[in-house]
């Protein structure tokens, strides 16, 4: 069996991936159609999509999240929301994804004049519609954007859901002068009310960043936390000698950070693949994963992640076992559920692909 089909079908979890950065582009083009949307570059789903991926490829976070614009103006409409999220499911069980946790920034779907409410409506309905049509599990995160005032109310109607399918807060956008610290209201809120956080940081931004959305805003995952190595000293080799403070502070507390390789490429964080510190972190035991970020805008989906990560830096089955059960630990549903899924749908899976890869070579 191939690497890419033995990755495939072996049951992942996918913790940071943006409902907005993941259309389809057939899906884009319809819903264009349908509200006389009339921006779009292109109406050959195949060129959109190689469009969406060359403008999100230019080394930048600003020029990267400039495709959002067309992703988040078809989504203004309950049909057009439930729609995305629904396919966005089916995506995930065709990638072989378990468990996904799909964030978004309800800020940006009311254009047409939907309440906030409506529009979290919506997306939570598609997803478990097709929770009950593909059979993966879901949780949904509700973003704060950190160039933007409102933050607290997201929060609020994060709580508001959190019954519902909403599982966390998240504060995201261009970090570069829009430090967490200045969202401290919104997090004491989420912290008060016992409820979870993750924060983009370090991505665009050094570990100042990281650590205010750790000490400061109380994160329990980093999203991306590229810029950790800041805080880690590495021999000639390129080999960890010694952490830093804060970087032995995420070791200590298992402090989950959610990489994204492509799309640190893409957005400039790093500039190879070879050279994204995943690699230096997961051998230094952190409690690292892989996830898609930006499926459309990256041209990627959880499988080729794993892949490039195996063809990369050397990982087997048992690491992609490892990372997957990592992400899964780290995910915010009730800690019943998470073992759930660990010990009846991710440890089964593996086992099963090894008998069959034994089974081929007997």
């Amino acid at each position: 069996m191939k690497i890419e089909e033995i990755i495939k079908n072996v049951p992942k979890v996918l913790l940071h991936d943006h409902l907005d950065g993941g259309l389809r582009p057939q899906t884009i083009i319809e819903l264009a159609k349908d509200i006389k949307y009339n921006k779009l570059p292109t109406t050959d789903p195949e060129e959109l999509a190689e469009w969406f991926h060359r403008g999100a490829n230019k080394g930048n976070l600003v020029e990267y999240l400039q495709g959002f614009e067309h992703t988040c103006a078809v989504m203004q409409t309950k049909e057009a929301l439930f729609r995305v999220a629904y396919e966005m499911m089916e995506d995930m069980k065709n990638d072989g994804v378990c468990y996904v946790e799909t964030r978004f920034a309800p800020v940006f779907h009311t254009q047409k004049g939907l309440y906030y409410e409506d529009i979290i409506t919506a997306v939570l309905e598609g997803l478990e519609k097709g929770k009950q049509d593909f059979g993966v599990g879901y949780g949904l995160i509700l973003c704060g954007m950190r160039n933007m005032k409102n933050t607290l109310e997201i929060a609020e109607l994060a709580v508001n859901f959190r019954r519902h399918g909403v599982v966390g807060f998240d504060l995201a956008g261009e970090e570069g002068g829009y430090p967490p610290k200045k969202h401290l209201e919104a997090f004491q809120y989420i912290k008060q009310k016992n409820f979870n956080i993750t924060i983009h940081a370090g991505e665009a931004f050094g570990i100042e960043s990281i650590w205010q959305a750790i000490q400061i805003c109380g994160a329990h995952r980093i999203g991306h936390a590229t810029r950790l190595t800041e805080d880690i000293v590495f021999d000639k080799d390129g080999n960890i000698v010694a952490l830093g403070d804060l970087a032995q502070y995420i070791l200590n507390t298992r402090l989950p950070l959610e990489i994204n390789l492509l799309s640190n490429v893409h957005t400039g964080a790093v500039d190879k693949l070879e050279n994204h510190p995943f690699i230096k972190l997961y051998k230094e035991k952190f409690r690292v994963f892989l996830n898609t970020d930006d499926r459309l805008m990256s041209n990627t989906t959880l499988t080729k992640e794993y892949v490039i990560a195996s063809e990369l830096f050397g990982l087997n089955l048992d690491d992609v076992e490892k990372l997957n059960i990592n992400a899964m630990k780290s995910s915010f549903i009730p800690y019943k559920e998470r073992l759930h899924y660990i010990y009846n749908v991710i440890k089964p899976g593996f086992q099963k692909m090894r008998e069959k890869l034994l089974s081929l070579k007997a």
